[in-house]
C-alpha cells in the first residue's frame, strides 16, 4: 500500500518561479510587516550607497579643485549621516530577516513533523528513516533562503544598482553605455553555469543525506557492528559515499566559483575602457575630474550588487532544489485518510471480526489469503503458527497501520475503515515485538500510553508489569533518563516498560505481539501473571511462539502460510494427533525436557 505523491516540480527555469510563488503564498502574508520593515531598511542602504557615489563630484570639484572651505563641513556631515543611516539600516534588515527566517524554519519543521505523523506505515517502510531525517535537516533551510534571497536581491542589490546606474547616467551617459556593452556576455555565461549547477546540487543533497543516514544507522546499530566486526566494511561503505559527496561538492564549487573569473574579467575590461576614455577626454578637453570620480565611484560600488545579482540565479537554484525536496514530502498524500463522514468508534463488547481479509505489502506476495477470525469480546484469542504465517500482519491491521485491499475488519459490527483512526486507536493498547522507548524519563515513557494519567496510575501500571522494583533500583527512580531507545536498560526491562505503557492506557482492546519474547524465564513468568490480570475483562489478541504462554487462552487460532488451519482451545488442539498445533506443542515440550 503506497502513499500517493504529486509529481515533483519539473527541473526548468519556470520551476524556480513556481516554487517562489508557493513560498511567498504560504509565508508572505504572515510576515508582511517584517518584510516591509526589512525592505525599507534595504532601500535605505541602497539610497545611501547611491548618495555616497553621487556626492563624490562635489567632494572633488568643490573641496579640492575650487577649494570651497565653507562647503567642506556640510559635505563631511552629509557623508557621516549617510554612513550612519546605512549602518543602522543594515543592522535592522539583518535582524528582521533573521527573525523571519528562523520563524519560517521552525514553522516548516513543525509542519513536516505533523505531516509525517499523518502518513501510513507503508511510507516509512519505503523511505529509510535515517535518510529521511538527514534530508529534512539539510533542506528545510531552503524555504527561508528562497525568500531572503528574493528580498535582499530586490530591495538592496537591485535598488542599489538602479540608484548607482542613475548616478552613472547623470554623470556621463557615454561611459555608462561602454559599461553595458559587456553585460550580455556575462549574463549568458552565468545562465549556462546555472543550468549545469542545477543537477549537481540535487545530486549533492541526495549524497549528503546518504552520508548522514549511513552514519546514523551505524551509530544506532553499534552493538551489532561491533559484535560482527563490521567496522571495516562499514567504514569502506561510508568512505565511498563520502568520496562521492566530496567529488560532487567540488564540482559544485568549480561551477559556482566559475562566475568569479567571468565577472572579474568583464568588469576589468569595462573599467579599463571607462578609464581610458575618461582620461582621453580629460587630457584632450580639459574637463574637471569631479564627474569622472563620481562616475567611477558609482561604477565600483555598483560592482558588488551587480555581482550578487549575477549570482542570484545560481544561489536561487540551490535554494529551490532544497525547497523542492521539502515540498515533495509535504505533497505526499496520506493513503489512510479518514473517509468523508467517518464516525467515532463505539465500543461495547469489543468483539473483533476479520472477514475474508487479504493483504500484501506493496507489490510483494500475498501475506494473508482470505482470513476469517473472530475474537470474542472480553476474551483472549491467541495467534500461533510458524514464522511468516501472517500473525504479526493481523496485529498491524487491527489498529489500521495498513488497510487490506480486500475483506473487512469489524469491531462490534462496525467496519474500522468507516471510523476515524483516532477513535479506533484510543480503544487499543499495543505492545510490539520490539519495544521502543523515547527520549525522556521512565515516567515520561509510561505516560505516553495516556498523557493525562496520574503519577499513581503510572506506578500502578508499572507494578502490574512487574517493573516497579527495577525502576526503584535506578539512580533516580521514575525520573531516570532512559537514554537513546532505552539502551541503559536490559531488553526485558524495556519490554516491561512497554507493557506498563499499554496497561496505563486502560483500553478495552489489548494487542500483544510476542510481548514476552524478550524476557528471561523468571521475568516472563512474572509478566505473564501481570498480563493475566490485565487481560481480565478485555479483548486480547496475542501472538506467541512459546505455546506455554497461551495455554489459558479462550481461543487459539493456528495459522500457516497466510491461512487459518485450526481453531480451538489448547486442550482441543493438543489432542488432535495430525494437527499442526499438536506437532508444535509436542516439539516445544521435547525441547523443554532437553533443557
Amino acid at each position: 500500500m503506497r502513499e500517493t505523491q504529486k509529481p515533483s516540480l519539473p527541473v526548468t527555469s519556470e520551476s524556480v518561479t513556481a516554487v517562489l510563488k508557493r513560498v511567498i503564498a504560504e509565508n508572505g502574508r504572515d510576515h508582511l510587516r517584517g518584510y516591509i520593515f526589512a525592505i525599507a531598511c534595504l532601500a535605505t542602504v541602497a539610497l545611501t550607497t547611491a548618495f555616497s557615489a553621487w556626492i563624490m563630484e562635489t567632494v572633488i570639484n568643490e573641496a579640492f579643485a575650487n577649494k570651497r572651505a565653507d562647503l567642506v563641513w556640510i559635505i563631511c556631515l552629509s557623508i557621516f549621516i549617510a554612513f550612519s543611516l546605512r549602518g543602522l539600516a543594515s543592522y535592522g534588515q539583518a535582524v528582521a530577516l533573521s527573525k523571519i527566517g528562523n520563524n519560517i524554519v521552525a514553522r516548516y519543521q513543525k509542519r513536516l513533523f505533523n505531516h509525517l505523523m499523518t502518513l501510513s506505515m507503508g511510507y516509512f517502510n519505503e523511505a529509510r528513516s535515517a535518510h529521511l531525517a538527514a534530508q529534512i535537516s539539510q533542506n528545510v533551510n531552503g524555504i527561508r533562503d528562497v525568500l531572503n534571497l528574493t528580498v535582499t536581491s530586490t530591495a538592496r542589490d537591485l535598488l542599489s544598482l538602479i540608484g548607482l546606474i542613475f548616478v552613472m547616467i547623470s554623470k556621463d551617459w557615454i561611459l555608462t553605455l561602454i559599461v553595458f556593452v559587456v553585460a550580455p556576455p556575462v549574463l549568458y555565461s552565468l545562465r549556462y553555469i546555472s543550468r549545469r549547477l542545477r543537477k549537481a546540487t540535487t545530486d549533492s543533497v541526495l549524497l549528503n543525506s546518504r552520508v548522514l543516514g549511513a552514519m546514523q544507522e551505524s551509530i544506532q546499530g553499534i552493538a551489532v557492528v561491533k559484535a560482527f566486526t563490521m567496522e571495516g566494511e562499514l567504514a569502506q561503505k561510508v568512505e565511498r559515499i563520502i568520496d562521492s559527496a566530496e567529488n560532487r561538492a567540488n564540482r559544485i564549487a568549480r561551477l559556482s566559483e566559475r562566475t568569479s573569473p567571468i565577472t572579474e574579467s568583464f568588469a576589468g575590461l569595462a573599467i579599463s575602457a571607462v578609464i581610458a576614455y575618461a582620461a582621453w577626454r580629460s587630457i584632450a578637453g580639459g574637463m574637471l575630474p569631479g564627474a569622472f570620480f563620481s562616475f567611477i565611484t558609482a561604477l565600483l560600488m555598483a560592482y558588488e550588487p551587480a555581482k550578487r545579482l549575477a549570482k542570484l540565479q545560481i544561489q536561487m537554484e540551490r535554494a529551490v532544489v532544497n525547497a523542492r525536496m521539502i515540498y515533495a514530502i509535504l505533497d505526499t498524500q496520506p493513503h489512510q485518510r479518514d473517509k468523508p463522514g467517518a464516525h467515532e468508534l463505539q465500543v461495547r463488547e469489543a468483539r473483533i471480526e476479520l472477514k475474508n481479509v487479504h493483504f500484501a505489502y506493496g507489490t510483494g506476495p500475498e501475506i494473508l489469503k482470505g482470513i476469517d477470525i473472530v475474537a470474542e469480546g472480553g476474551k483472549t484469542t491467541a495467534l500461533v503458527g510458524p514464522s511468516g504465517a501472517g500473525k504479526s500482519t493481523i496485529i498491524t491491521l487491527i489498529p489500521r497501520f495498513y488497510d487490506p485491499p480486500q475483506g473487512q475488519i469489524l469491531i462490534d459490527g462496525q467496519d474500522i475503515a468507516d471510523v476515524t483512526k483516532a477513535s479506533l486507536r484510543r480503544h487499543i493498547a499495543y505492545v510490539s515485538q520490539q519495544p521502543y522507548l523515547f527520549e525522556g524519563t521512565i515516567r515520561d515513557n509510561i505516560r505516553y500510553g495516556r498523557p493525562e494519567a496520574t503519577d499513581a496510575e503510572i506506578e500502578e501500571a508499572a507494578k502490574l508489569a512487574y517493573a516497579h522494583d527495577f525502576i526503584m533500583a535506578q539512580p533516580q527512580g521514575y525520573e531516570t533518563p532512559v537514554g537513546e531507545n532505552g539502551l541503559t536498560l536490559s531488553g526485558g526491562q524495556r519490554q516491561r516498560l512497554s507493557i506498563a505503557r499499554a496497561l496505563v492506557r486502560n483500553a478495552p482492546i489489548l494487542l500483544l505481539d510476542e510481548a514476552t519474547s524478550a524476557l528471561d524465564t523468571e521475568s516472563e513468568a512474572a509478566v505473564q501473571k501481570a498480563l493475566d490480570e490485565a487481560m481480565s475483562g478485555r479483548t486480547v489478541v496475542v501472538i506467541a511462539h512459546r505455546l506455554s504462554t497461551v495455554v489459558k487462552a479462550d481461543k487459539i487460532v493456528v495459522m500457516q502460510e497466510g491461512r487459518v488451519v485450526e481453531e480451538g482451545s489448547h486442550q482441543e488442539l493438543a489432542t488432535r494427533p495430525e494437527g499442526l498445533y499438536a506437532r508444535l506443542n509436542n516439539l516445544q515440550a521435547t525441547v523443554r525436557k532437553d533443557q
